[in-house]
């Protein structure tokens, strides 16, 4: 298996050369050069898998052995899970009204990104103690993703981890989750910016081929094909606990919920039905709306700002990794993508040819949801349950409740057939315990576990950044500076 840039400027490398990297040198993603397809037997004989297990059987699909053997795979994916709290690593949870919500948030940090970071953690040891190698994580996040990466790999003696929060964006608990992890190998900056505005200092970085070789710089974001890869499991579990039989011709076709910030885990699952899985997609995201408007219309420009919501997490307006759903929807154009995402980066706006937009619009819904739905959907699902969802999760919920099962008309299935009743799965990617503030502003009371109230009496340490400094250069004395340590 090799992986290639979406923009197709750079040579193909193995697994570990796109695990220890960030951008592809040509400023594209990597991807697979093809993706595998799965039969109908496999897809049965996997139904009984437990979710680990699941992990084990599509990894090893995109790790040939020779670089990792198939015993020491299973032993580390094992490893990445032995933290988790939720003995299945992941729980279904059936509500009323066909509300079926997959919690994906059972790890450290309560975060779905948990499960894609631990397993890319232990990846990254497995080949930097082989080759006796040291890299500089570097992560932009908005909220989840910081945390989880510092989790990946807080204490690891070959790995230093620079994190770039957004000061004023996430919650209190996302950012205590970040700056009370005192490890010498930890570096927390917190940025008066949102998500996108600290991710140009990385880009910036990664961009400076020279500096980001010398000091072997690599990404933990989704921008990492790893993180993309450890997502998969997310469909096919999801599916094999909601489709209702798989002896029927075709087979059954589940409907997934992905709230969706900056693309990682949509993305997956539209590499899921590459591969065979006969899933329909939703892609739902908050006020901040550029992928519902480029499924809708073909129109991926950015608004005028990134508008803060109670869903912070996906507080997003260039969700780099729609370039690798348009690289796989154009039938890996590189050219075309190349051609698409330089426009994109001079004029942030962008549309689609008629072709590539059609066949994203079949391959993907979408819905939009302000906060007023968000608090709507917390309410109704709490009421009728006594569950509560954070705002991303209630995102998905308000497709849910706005959407009830009804036979529907989709180009992608049963050859135009009508598909009725069809169960649907909305994906929690976070515990409302981390949003204690939209809680309130739902009039619930917030559930909070012993060791997230702990956070606030634990020593924290951050580097501020002003307004008007250069980031990037401030990065990169950092990083210099750790570098002569070694």
């Amino acid at each position: 298996m090799e992986y290639v840039s979406t923009r197709g400027g750079v040579r193909a490398v193995d697994f570990e050369g796109a695990l220890l990297s960030g951008y592809a040198p040509d400023g594209g993603l990597f991807m697979p050069q093809c993706i595998p397809s799965l039969d109908r037997d496999t897809l049965r004989r996997w139904s009984s898998l437990s979710y680990p297990g699941l992990v084990k059987e599509l990894c090893s699909l995109f790790i040939p052995a020779e670089l990792v053997p198939r015993n020491v795979l299973n032993e580390l994916i094992d490893r990445a899970f032995s933290r988790f709290r939720h003995k299945d690593v992941v729980h279904l949870s059936r509500l009323k009204d066909g509300l079926n919500v997959l919690e994906l948030w059972h790890g450290v940090t309560y975060a779905f990104k948990d499960l894609s970071l631990s397993c890319t953690g232990q990846f990254l040891q497995y080949f930097l103690e082989k080759k006796e190698k040291h890299v500089n994580i570097l992560v932009g996040t908005s909220g989840d993703t910081g945390s989880s990466a510092i989790e990946s790999v807080r204490g690891q003696k070959n790995v230093d981890i620079f994190v770039l929060l957004p000061k004023g964006f996430c919650t209190q608990i996302q950012e205590l989750q970040m700056t009370t992890v005192i490890e010498d190998n930890v570096h927390v900056f917190a940025a008066p910016g949102n998500s996108d505005e600290i991710e140009e200092p990385i880009k910036e970085l990664f961009a400076d081929v020279d500096f980001a070789g010398k000091y072997n710089l690599m990404s933990l974001n989704s921008i990492n094909w790893s993180r993309i890869m450890v997502q998969i499991p997310h469909y096919f579990y999801a599916y094999f606990q909601c489709a209702p039989s798989l002896d029927t011709t075709p087979l059954p076709v589940v409907e997934i919920v992905v709230p969706t910030g900056g693309g990682g885990n949509i993305t997956a699952g539209c590499i899921a039905q590459k591969m065979g899985l006969p899933v329909r997609l939703v892609s739902v995201v908050n006020s901040n709306d550029i992928i519902h408007r480029t499924v809708q219309h073909g129109d991926f420009s950015l608004a005028e700002r990134v508008k803060a919501t109670l869903a912070s997490a996906m507080d997003i307006q260039e969700p780099y990794n729609v370039e690798r759903i348009l690289w796989l929807l154009s039938g890996s154009d590189s050219h075309l993508i190349k051609t698409l995402m330089e426009q994109f980066s001079v004029s942030k706006r962008l549309k689609l040819p008629e072709d590539l937009h059609r066949k994203l619009s079949e391959t993907l819904g979408s819905c939009s949801a302000s906060d007023e739905d968000i608090v709507g959907a917390m309410r109704r699902c709490w009421e009728e349950n006594q569950y509560l969802l954070c705002p991303q999760s209630a995102v998905a919920a308000h497709y849910h409740y706005s959407q009830p099962h009804r036979s529907c008309l989709h180009p992608k299935f049963s050859c135009f057939s009508f598909l009725s009743s069809i169960p649907r799965c909305c994906l929690a990617p976070a515990s409302a315990a981390k949003f204690q503030d939209a809680v309130l502003r739902a009039n619930l009371v917030p559930q909070i576990p012993p060791e997230i109230t702990a956070l606030t009496a634990m020593e924290t340490r951050s580097t501020p950044l002003e307004r008007g400094r250069d980031w990037g250069q401030v990065l990169r004395g950092r990083i210099e500076a750790v570098a002569q340590q070694w």
